[in-house]
């Protein structure tokens, strides 16, 4: 079997991204995430809050720094990547998550609801799906491959492709 490198995941951002460029012009945009996650303790419920550094490469991190502020939710489609350096004379290391996919969600400091903001797909997508988006069709507000003028979204409203066909055996082996 095949390794695999995916990662989904939604949270918000802890600071506003901060766009670099490398020393061959790439830009970089680098910004963390907390994600939250319940679990039970005794009869009462409690937070645990986990922090991610993630990285956005390339025309989407010009395009989405912008809107990557500080309370932003994100959904964030990526794979991990492991810095390994030496500092005084200790190997250290870091994990990280390299974007693939971002949908802007919520606004800052909501608590959630539906999606306020578009997102940013690049062509391709993970898993070889050329549309970029989860089971091909286009996400609600998304953007594809380069912004749009305006703001993320454009306030058009998702429409699913309801051609497909309805032919199913009966005979099914599973």
């Amino acid at each position: 079997m095949e390794d695999v490198n995916y990662v989904v995941i939604i949270g918000r951002l802890t600071r506003d991204a901060e766009l670099k460029y490398t020393n061959s012009g790439l830009a970089v945009s680098s910004f963390s995430l907390a994600v939250n996650r319940r679990k039970r303790s005794g009869d009462s419920w409690e937070d645990e809050v986990s922090f991610f550094d993630l990285a956005l490469f390339g025309k989407r991190a010009e395009s989405l720094n912008q809107y990557l502020t500080k309370g932003q939710q994100v959904a964030v489609e990526g794979s991990l990547s492991q810095d390994r350096w030496e500092q005084d004379g200790n190997k250290r290391s870091k994990v990280k998550i390299i974007a693939n996919n971002i949908q802007l969600l919520g606004g800052r400091g909501q608590g959630g609801g539906g999606q306020q903001s578009g997102g940013y797909q690049q062509q391709g997508g993970m898993g070889g799906n050329p549309s970029g988006g989860y089971g091909g069709a286009q996400q609600q507000g998304g953007i594809n491959n380069a912004p749009q003028g305006g703001t993320p979204g454009g306030g058009e409203k998702f429409q699913p492709d309801n051609n497909y066909s309805a032919d199913f055996e009966d005979d099914i082996p599973f």
